[in-house]
């Protein structure tokens, strides 16, 4: 006969007597009894546990102490094993870690994949943990599903970054019940509600009632979780392979079930799968295979913080679970585990009696009768209330002995309001919000995080040097010579002086690796640049690589040396389906600054050759000019010839371009900046470009093939119809005076001087006809149509060429007069009439084969937008000494010869 079938008879009648009759209710209570039933029943013991709770922890180091099992079946990766046996060499709380960048099985774009599980030292997977890795002969088994598993199981959607384990989540599985547990208790948050109802009363539980409470509690919420759910669906298949990887090592290791333990969660404590426990008749269930993705795995740092944020815990509640099991370990004399200088490794270990002692109800009486309340405790107490008083005046904070009284006070008042005769540290952290902050918080951090602090604080973990991945041993050695203390949580201020220490070149060279790997504030340069031909004297650095020590043992899953990361993640930007030309390019200026590869590099500018033979767009011309402009000019400088990447990439973006150039004249889509870095790629590599093959009649086609109607595209067109030698100076002056004669086209005056601003780039001997043409502007609009032209002009220039505005400034500069008294005497340059002389030529048989054929000279001269023609007859220096008397003159005066001619 079931032990527990007095209370099922008493829970039937009480659902029949709130309900009208047996129901829902009444099948909702008899099976949560069923459940409880049969959970004990099964020959394999099983322990239901809470994640990071500290009465579960304390309940496992007595069972521990009591039982002693042989083989421990822990509801973690089964693939995580190994990572195990590094958690001596870590300070807690880290988290266990599988990560996989190389992809097989699942969509490129969920890369990287990241499993982590946070392990405590007020969990009890961590006393299982330790227990077993500590006591010979304990096999320690891991059954849950595999990280591989866990993305298989996951929606056919990218995942949240990244994906947490966590044993035992015990929470209402819908906000109507949670918020009404919270409404009634008077409580803020589901941790609260926890701690009052469930981990004070079971901290000095035997065993019993902790197992029967614990298994009841996960029933309840797994049979108020509706049927067909996604999340239950998992929970089943979750436990359908822990099931069977426990069957299947009985099976092989021939262990005796009653020597065994199970650790899970109290929610599949109560499971009701087919698969259900040990007995031959269970149905088998068949383990997927894993996809071909490559996992590695790790231990990393965590804190706190860090697990109250990932797993939607109130803050602070993870610190206060840890003061509570600190407590209650002093109070109740418990004698816990640890894998660093706990007593029981080294002494021998007790046999235990193999047989369970019968069952017996405990849920009757605890169900029955209300939880004892602890005393007030008045020392520890009144400690907190001094110490909070003290810690908010080193913050800031006016608090005085008053506030200390008041804290103390009130912290009883709100604990009798919630039915509690010993205030929590939630009702002290309550109350201290209340007397302690006022209207403000004068500096950074608020009451309860001081609060936070007092109880504890956010300890964060730290992983030894022996459980480091390569790379990251490799990073602490070669930075040995700054002597500095990497490992500390302290951000250290380095100076580097290569002329007093040329030693410390190699840790400068990964100090900028790291910084271009580790998130931003790990490595930090101070001062010193390093760029292409850029090399400092000296370098000041902020490294805090010990903040940042999770993601420098992630940097060591991608390869063990942080050059080999670097070369993987630069071959990755230039291979990835979304990479461009300007990509391409950063990927080879980076190579040639960290990496100095001559290999690599031509490997990745071949790449970059591919990408901008294969655009159709121009979207990156600016960034691709830029990038190419500062590499020529590097190779200029410090090789002796051109690579081979380099005049392939000149001669393909000279004739992709030439071809994209009418497109991209008339594509709305297209802006007038990129058009202007097409026509500056185009100008500045013309030499470059015809002297590898490449021939100049491609641009002017592509010139004349061009019909923009965008006034900043046009005036572009006519910037380069000027550059090419088809339109003169003249011609274009003559247009531009058109345009601001139309009362038409005034308002779009802005965008066409854009234009010839962003021509610039391709045309710089513009900038004089720039200037002049603003001051055109500005000196013949009128002021009604000035005024609210200016604004957009400004916003045009900003938006559009503001790099290129400096040059017009400076161009002014040596234009116009340096003081206010001469502009009114100075006459603008382009407003002077030039004066009318023609150049005579010398004597000699050159003078006089030009005189006799002056055609060529004169259709150069128009060219270059010079008029005269040469003097017919008369002896040259005759007519130039006549022309131009004042030297002769002056030659005269000074011999004393007289004056005159």
């Amino acid at each position: 006969m079931s032990p527990f079938a007095a209370l099922r008879e008493q829970l039937h009648a009480a659902a029949e007597e709130f309900a009208d009759g047996p129901g829902v209710l009444s099948g909702i209570l008899s099976g949560m009894v069923d459940d409880v039933d049969r959970a004990l029943a099964e020959p394999l013991e099983i322990f239901p546990v809470c994640h990071h709770s500290p009465a579960s922890a304390l309940a496992m180091a007595r069972r521990l102490r009591e039982k002693q099992p042989e083989v421990i079946y822990l509801e973690l990766c089964e693939d995580l094993r190994p990572v195990l046996d590094e958690l001596r060499n870590c300070r807690l709380p880290v988290a266990l870690q599988a990560f996989a960048t190389e992809l097989d099985g699942f969509p490129a774009d969920w890369g990287p994949l990241n499993v982590i599980a946070p392990i405590t030292e007020t969990s009890a997977e961590y006393q299982a943990i330790a227990y077993a890795l500590d006591t010979p002969g304990v096999e320690l088994v891991l059954v849950d599903r595999s990280a591989d598993h866990v993305y298989q199981w996951l929606p056919k959607e990218r995942p949240e970054e990244p994906v947490g384990i966590e044993i035992g989540d015990l929470r209402p599985r819908f906000a109507e019940l949670e918020e009404h547990l919270l409404h009634h208790a008077k409580v803020r948050h589901w941790s609260e509600w926890w701690d009052q109802y469930v981990e004070q009363p079971l901290s000095g539980a035997d065993y019993d009632t902790y197992r029967q409470v614990m298994v009841l509690i996960g029933s309840l919420f797994r049979r108020l979780t509706p049927e067909g759910s996604p999340r239950l669906a998992g929970d089943e298949e979750r436990e359908r392979h822990m099931w069977t990887r426990m069957r299947e090592h009985l099976a092989s290791s021939g262990a005796d079930p009653s020597r065994c333990l199970y650790v899970c969660g109290a929610f599949h404590a109560a499971s009701r799968v087919a698969e259900f426990g040990l007995r031959p008749e269970k149905a088998e269930y068949e383990v997927t295979p894993r996809t071909g993705t490559t996992w590695q795995y790790g231990v990393v740092p965590a804190s706190h913080s860090a697990i109250e944020a990932q797993f939607g815990l109130a803050p602070g509640s993870v610190s206060i679970a840890a003061a509570t099991f600190a407590k209650a370990v002093t109070r109740g004399r418990v004698s816990t585990y640890r894998l660093k200088g706990q007593p029981a490794k080294a002494g021998k270990r007790k046999k235990a009696p193999a047989t369970q002692e019968p069952v017996a109800d405990r849920l009757t009486g605890y169900l029955s009768s209300p939880p004892a309340l602890d005393e007030l405790d008045e020392a520890e107490l009144l400690g907190w209330c001094v110490d909070i008083v003290r810690l908010a005046r080193r913050n800031g904070y006016l608090a005085s002995t008053a506030d200390a009284i008041a804290v103390f006070e009130t912290s009883i008042l709100l604990a009798g309001m919630r039915n509690r005769a010993r205030p929590t540290p939630y009702d002290f952290q309550d109350a201290a919000v209340t007397c302690i902050e006022k209207e403000a918080v004068p500096g950074r951090r608020n009451v309860a995080q001081l609060c936070e602090i007092l109880l504890g604080g956010d300890r964060i973990g730290e992983v030894g040097y022996a459980s480091l991945p390569p790379l990251a041993q490799d990073v602490y050695d070669r930075l040995e010579p700054l002597g500095v203390d990497l490992r500390k949580r302290a951000v250290h201020r380095v100076l580097l002086d290569f002329g007093a220490d040329p030693d410390l070149l190699p840790c400068s060279h990964l100090l900028w690796m790291l910084h271009r790997l580790l998130p931003q504030g790990a490595v930090r340069p101070i001062m010193g640049t390093r760029a292409l031909g850029e090399r400092s004297r000296q370098e000041s650095w902020d490294v805090a690589v010990g903040h940042h020590q999770r993601a420098l043992i992630e940097l060591g899953y991608e390869g063990v040396t942080v050059e080999q990361v670097l070369e993987q993640r630069l071959r990755a930007m230039v291979t990835d389906p979304k990479a461009t030309a300007a990509v391409a390019l950063q990927a080879v200026e980076e190579s040639i600054v960290l990496l100095g590869s001559p290999r690599f590099t031509e490997e990745l500018g071949a790449r970059a050759v591919e990408l901008l033979a294969a655009e159709r767009s121009v979207d990156d011309a600016p960034d691709v000019l830029r990038r190419i402009r500062r590499l020529l000019a590097h190779y200029r400088s410090a090789e002796p010839a051109l690579p081979g990447w380099a005049e392939r990439f000149v001669t393909t973006g000279y004739a992709q371009y030439c071809t994209l150039l009418p497109t991209a004249f008339v594509a709305d889509d297209t802006g007038v900046r990129q058009v202007a870095a097409m026509l500056g790629f185009l100008a500045g590599m013309e030499s470059l470009a015809i002297s590898l093959g490449c021939d100049r009649a491609q641009l002017e086609l592509a010139v004349k093939q061009s019909h923009p109607t965008a006034p900043g595209k046009v005036a572009l067109l006519w910037a380069a119809r000027f550059q090419l030698g088809l339109l003169t100076l003249g011609e274009l002056r003559e247009r531009c005076a058109e345009l601001l004669a139309n009362p038409l086209v005034v308002p779009s005056f802005p965008a066409y001087l854009s234009g010839f601003v962003q021509a610039l780039e391709p045309a710089p001997t513009l900038t004089p006809f720039v200037v002049e043409l603003i001051s055109d502007a500005f000196a013949n609009l009128p002021d009604s149509v000035l005024l609210p032209w200016l604004p957009k002009l400004i916003t045009t220039f900003r938006d559009e060429a503001a790099e290129l505005v400096p040059v017009l400034v400076r161009e002014a500069g040596r234009t116009f007069p340096g003081t206010l008294a001469a502009v009114d005497s100075w006459t603008p340059p382009w407003n002077t009439p030039p004066t009318p002389s023609a150049p005579a030529p010398s004597s000699g048989p050159v003078a006089d084969l030009l005189t006799a054929h002056p055609a060529t000279t004169d259709a150069l001269a128009t060219l270059l937008g010079c008029e005269g023609t040469w003097p017919e007859t008369g002896n040259p220096a005759s007519t130039l000494l006549t022309r131009h008397p004042a030297t002769a003159e002056a030659l005269a005066a000074l011999l004393t010869v007289g004056e005159g001619t």
